[in-house]
């Protein structure tokens, strides 16, 4: 009478082969899934990079055609902050203080002494608070009226040769914060001769005026 506490050694073997059979596929369906996955996040970093590309192409153009105007800007109210700060310290040290616009060089410089030869122009000997050379604003700006056609003043008229009015092209702000001579404008322009003016009048108030194409705003 046989055993029926024994299993029957053929029907383990059989089941073993199943449950290796069944891991077997298991596995194989995890690491095309595993695959499936990868795939799918470099396709991602594909599109990605793709569509980064195609926007820097687009915005880079467009950033370089305005940098130029956006340098020109800078220098302009660079020069404007600095003939105010000039104005306020002359006040507040009860002292003169100038602004000399060098073209030369391509910069102007904030002085707050003449020197022993009481010449502003003269700039060895001046004491100078600050030296600000246009060429450090990395696109090409510098002393010019660009394709403005009057000068900025309520009159208009000619540009002065070196596009700066201010007689030796000195602004000197007075301990009363006048300037002396009495007014005065430096012109700027870039590459693209778009211009700016900066100028004082003789209440020491400093305009900041662009050209538009048509006029002085």
């Amino acid at each position: 009478m046989p055993n029926r506490g024994v299993i029957s050694p053929s029907v383990s073997i059989e089941d073993k082969r199943a449950d290796s059979a069944k891991g077997e596929d298991m596995r194989y369906d995890a690491m095309r899934t595993k695959k499936r996955e990868l795939g799918f996040t470099m396709i991602e970093l594909l599109v990605a990079i793709v569509v980064l590309a195609i926007v820097a192409a687009i915005a880079i153009p467009g950033f370089s055609r305005l940098l130029p105007n956006y340098r020109l800007r800078a220098a302009a109210r660079d020069v404007y902050s600095n003939m105010q700060l000039a104005k306020m310290r002359a006040v507040r040290n009860n002292a003169t203080w100038a602004i000399v616009f060098d073209t030369g060089a391509n910069r102007y410089l904030v002085c707050s002494d003449d020197g022993v030869d009481d010449d502003w122009a003269a700039t060895v000997d001046n004491t100078t608070e600050k030296i600000i050379n246009f060429s450090d604003y990395g696109i090409s700006i510098q002393y010019g009226h660009g394709n403005a056609t009057t000068n900025a003043t309520v009159g208009g008229g000619a540009f002065p040769g070196d596009d700066v009015s201010f007689g030796s092209n000195v602004a000197e702000f007075n301990s009363r914060g006048f300037l002396n001579p009495p007014s005065g404008y430096v012109y700027l322009s870039n590459s693209k001769n778009n211009s700016f003016g900066i100028g004082s009048l003789t209440s020491g108030a400093t305009r900041l005026r662009r050209w538009n194409g048509a006029a002085w705003e």
